[in-house]
């Protein structure tokens, strides 16, 4: 994606993943660097929906809610403007030198995905606080149903399609039949 304030892609859309384990289920923030991932474009543009707020960039370097404009520029927006601009540099300065994978810079410039950064922290979670993990969700989200924790909405959805099978977008699934 195009680093806030410039028109070319330099920096990828590294995802970030932060889970904290609970006995109620479990808090997964699971995210890209963009406003929206593809996935999410692709959704909202099966369903011919624009996005809620801007998300990219058209073809003319304007700001746009037409997920497929932003899909045929490949110019996402990055989270928060400048903040997740600087994060997804961030992210990508920090995995490679500490993985020794490739950075955004060396893949764009070969045009194929392979030997990419990844890191992987994990914590000895014997001493996590559940009781402090559901008083910080409880504070957060008040009386307030429509505020939700992250990965709150996949555990419905789990669940959901655990107890009524499996939602897909019909568009999608006919598509995977015709394989």
């Amino acid at each position: 994606m195009p680093p806030f304030g410039g028109s070319e892609p330099r920096l990828g859309n590294n995802p970030l993943v932060i889970a904290v384990p609970r006995k109620e289920g479990h808090v997964v923030l699971d995210m890209a660097i963009s406003q929206f991932s593809y996935g999410k474009l692709q959704e909202y543009q099966l369903e011919g929906r624009q996005l809620p707020v801007l998300g990219g960039y058209d073809e003319q370097g304007l700001l746009t809610t037409d997920p497929k404009k932003i899909k045929e520029s490949q110019r996402t927006l990055p989270i928060g403007y400048w903040k997740g601009s600087g994060l997804s540099m961030m992210l990508d300065i920090l995995v490679a030198a500490l993985s020794g994978g490739s950075s955004v810079a060396e893949i764009t410039a070969r045009q194929k995905e392979y030997g990419l950064s990844q890191i992987f922290i994990c914590i000895d979670a014997k001493n996590i606080s559940g009781s402090t993990i559901n008083n910080i969700i409880s504070f957060t989200k008040g009386n307030d149903p429509s505020i939700r924790y992250p990965g709150e909405h996949v555990l419905a959805t789990r669940k959901k399609s655990l107890e009524e099978g499996v939602i897909v977008n019909d568009e999608m699934w006919q598509q995977v039949q015709m394989l």
